[in-house]
């Protein structure tokens, strides 16, 4: 996908360090319980063929020394808008998240092209970057999409449609509107600094970091009980999806890993990497999603890209994720 941030190819051995300074969350229980059909019927999702095309797009890095602008800091780009039907919701109770991008004459897109296996992925983070959703949810057949949400606590989000419109020569978009959970609201530092996130007894090790306005390599190695885990499962078709935000305005950069499965050339873990550029210097939330053993977890850092302290030098107060295993668009 391409909002707000290019891919490179990953060319070269990733080296030791590049100044940057780390952050983790202890890292997030499942997110979603994707399970192989095989043997968890119930939470399968058949792949329907790509829709005005698909697969993996070729990306570009900004020149050395410039910014790439940010996604998610307009409501509307392009002639599209995010009409966000639920802003606001109580904070522990699940309640449907709905929601339409309409075009340049306010009507509600019906055709999307598929990317990475879905027409549009939605994510809502807490302002404070603890708590963090990577959903799927439902299109009705008049545009309205919906997915059942439930946050734990309150305060406010942000939400982001990353989608393409199947409209020829439509170019990808992630629009954002704020989001509103009602109740007692107590905001969180973010997360202070390790380049470890352990979650639901896997521990991710990142390796490099970002760089405002150049290229940067990231490397992020998955393990399990000391042992390297060498079986990832394919995800939305890679092997690791990362989403990273700036602290502060929550600008949004979506990358995706170097190489793809079934490319002859990538291995299924420990490794992942990915390229990235930071639109700017300051702290970033990175959440990174993977897949073993039928289960969508997701591991969260904090990277200063340029070398500045960010945050508040918070006492690293976990991320919070959902186990809400079929909340990824599985209609339960």
């Amino acid at each position: 996908m391409h909002t707000g941030v290019k891919i490179t190819a990953f060319a070269a051995a990733l080296a030791a360090t590049f100044g940057t300074a780390y952050g983790v969350g202890q890292g997030i229980d499942p997110v979603v319980a994707d399970r192989e059909p095989a043997s968890h019927d119930t939470h399968a999702e058949p792949s329907p063929e790509p829709e005005g095309g698909g697969g993996h797009e070729e990306h570009e890095s900004a020149p050395e020394g410039e910014s790439l602008p940010a996604g998610g800091l307009q409501i509307s780009e392009n002639g599209y808008t995010l009409d966000l039907k639920t802003p606001r919701i109580e904070a522990r109770q699940r309640a449907d998240l709905r929601f339409t991008i309409q075009d340049d004459k306010g009507r509600a897109v019906t055709s999307y092209k598929r990317e990475h296996e879905k027409e549009l992925h939605l994510i809502v983070a807490s302002r404070d970057l603890v708590t963090y959703r990577h959903v799927h949810p439902t299109r009705a057949a008049d545009g309205t999409w919906s997915i059942p949400v439930e946050l734990p606590r309150a305060g406010d989000y942000r939400v982001f449609a990353d989608f393409t419109p199947a409209k020829k020569g439509a170019e990808n978009l992630t629009l954002g509107a704020d989001l509103a959970a009602s109740g007692p609201y107590e905001p969180k530092g973010l997360p202070a600094a390790s380049a470890t996130a352990k979650v639901d007894g896997y521990e991710v090790k990142l390796a490099g970091g970002l760089r405002p306005g150049a290229a940067g390599e990231l490397e992020l190695n998955v393990s399990r009980d000391g042992k390297p885990v060498t079986d990832l499962q394919p995800y939305l078709g890679a092997y690791g999806h990362l989403v990273a935000l700036r602290s502060g305005d929550l600008a949004y950069l979506h990358v995706h890993p170097n190489g793809e499965p079934g490319d002859g050339k990538t291995k299924s873990g420990p490794g992942i990497s990915f390229t990235a550029t930071a639109p700017s210097p300051g702290a970033y939330r990175l959440f990174l999603d993977f897949k073993h053993q039928g289960v969508v977890r997701t591991a969260a850092f904090t990277v200063h890209a340029g070398g500045t302290s960010g945050g508040d030098g918070g006492h690293g107060e976990a991320t919070e994720g959902t186990t809400e295993g079929t909340s990824d668009g599985h209609g339960h």
